[in-house]
């Protein structure tokens, strides 16, 4: 017995009729869906998968996950297990008369009570007109469409498809499911892989969740003539590095920096510098980080630190000067500045208070007594009349009015009590009561 791609053993003779070399990954591809490992939220019985077989009927879906995860798989063993016809395309390799030849053979099949599962790989890679080809035979049954996709399908998905299909989302393989990746490739070929229990752990850890990558390394290991077992630094020399998957315009690179973002915010200088340098490592532009932490300094610092806004033009200026991989510790700086920086949201906060206002009442006219009269005409229509220069009075505070007629005064910028805002929130409070005593706004 030998062990499949993702899951129990199943019978050597099952992979080994196919003559000729035949790669390590296809020989361990699963054949029920119950041998699928790592994905059993799925699969398992009481899984959306699992529930359709038992129900022998299938609706449309699309498989959403990471490289290696099995969505092909799931596909084809998902037309076995109903036995429906299964047409397998790409959208990397096919376009319209595929489509169109696809759809007249399951018409075909229909015909002949013959149903058709169109698996589409890579799905996101149509444009929407193509997309919305698929309606109309999905509509009518023609087809039961299961595509598969790494790109979250909120975006690379039209809203007419999406609305047909139910999304479900694989998940990236752990470490246990990958070890079983490992153990079944070991006793398919008869032999212990050749390295050390430490660079099996190491090997694992570079898959990132990829069983399709692993198992290509594992092939490579043992095609090769390994007298000695390797340790985790050789097997890194013998294989070479894998780069981290990090796609800058798509998923990985909106999940990183949002992950970012949100570490920052929860003051954790740890996590934050994880997810900055994940994205420094895979290539992320620079500037590109430095924008988004000027960004976060004044979203979600603010005035509660003046400085972090201060910080993160100059790191900007200092990247630009020294460039890499010098100026990065500039990048390095300013992101645990912002980490450690007392929190507030309090612009931000008040700028969308302020713009919602000015939408809602723009045409208003400020006082006249705050308007300039640079004309004679202007001042004898009393504009800039009654004005009170706050540098002339008390304490440099007039607590004159500013606010449209018809327009109550309104409280947009609520300062919090940390950091410089606690000293701001002071001012405030003491110019409301001046105010009040002085009968103005």
């Amino acid at each position: 017995m030998a062990g499949d791609l993702f899951g129990e053993e199943v019978p050597r003779v099952q992979r080994n009729a196919v003559s000729g070399p035949v790669p390590l990954a296809e020989r361990l591809r699963p054949q029920l869906l119950t041998d699928v490992v790592g994905q059993e939220h799925l699969t398992g019985a009481d899984g959306a998968i699992g529930r359709m077989v038992a129900a022998g009927q299938l609706s449309s879906i699309i498989l959403w996950g990471p490289p290696g995860t099995g969505k092909t798989t799931i596909a084809r063993l998902l037309a076995e297990a109903v036995g429906m016809r299964f047409a397998p395309l790409s959208a990397v390799f096919s376009g319209v008369a595929d489509l169109r030849q696809a759809f007249a053979d399951a018409e075909k099949m229909a015909a002949a009570a013959k149903r058709t599962l169109l698996f589409v790989d890579e799905i996101h890679r149509f444009n929407r007109a193509q997309q919305d080809g698929f309606l109309p035979y999905v509509e009518r049954g023609t087809v039961v469409l299961v595509g598969a996709t790494t790109e979250n399908p909120s975006f690379a998905l039209n809203a007419a498809l999406l609305s047909r299909a139910q999304v479900l989302v694989l998940n990236r393989l752990g470490d246990d499911a990958l070890a079983t990746l490992v153990a079944r490739a070991e006793a398919d070929v008869g032999r212990a892989l050749p390295v050390t229990a430490d660079a099996k752990a190491a090997l694992i850890a570079s898959a990132d969740g990829d069983g399709r990558f692993l198992l290509n390394q594992v092939e490579t290991l043992f095609a090769a003539a390994i007298d000695t077992p390797l340790d985790p630094g050789e097997l890194a020399g013998f294989l070479h590095r894998r780069m981290p998957v990090y796609d800058k315009d798509r998923d990985g690179h909106y999940n990183l920096i949002s992950a970012l973002h949100k570490a920052l915010r929860g003051s954790d200088p740890q996590a934050a510098l994880y997810y900055m340098a994940r994205m420094l490592v895979a290539g992320e532009e620079p500037l590109y980080v430095l924008r988004r932490l000027v960004r976060f300094a004044s979203e979600d610092v603010g005035l509660a630190d003046p400085q972090a806004l201060v910080q993160c033009l100059a790191a900007k200026d200092a990247y630009q000067f020294l460039g890499s991989p010098e100026g990065e510790l500039a990048i390095v700086q300013a992101c645990l500045y912002l980490a450690t920086a007392p929190k507030s949201n309090a612009a931000y906060a008040a700028q969308k208070g302020a713009f919602a206002s000015a939408r809602d009442t723009g045409s208003l006219a400020p006082p006249a007594n705050i308007l300039n009269a640079p004309t004679k005409l202007m001042k004898d229509l009393g504009y800039g009349a009654g004005y009170e220069y706050d540098h002339d009075a008390p304490e440099g505070f007039s607590g004159a009015g500013y606010w449209p007629e018809g327009m109550g005064a309104q409280v947009y910028y609520r300062p919090t009590d940390r950091g410089f805002e606690k000293r701001i929130a002071e001012r405030i409070a003491w110019w409301d009561e001046q105010r009040r005593v002085r009968g103005g706004a």
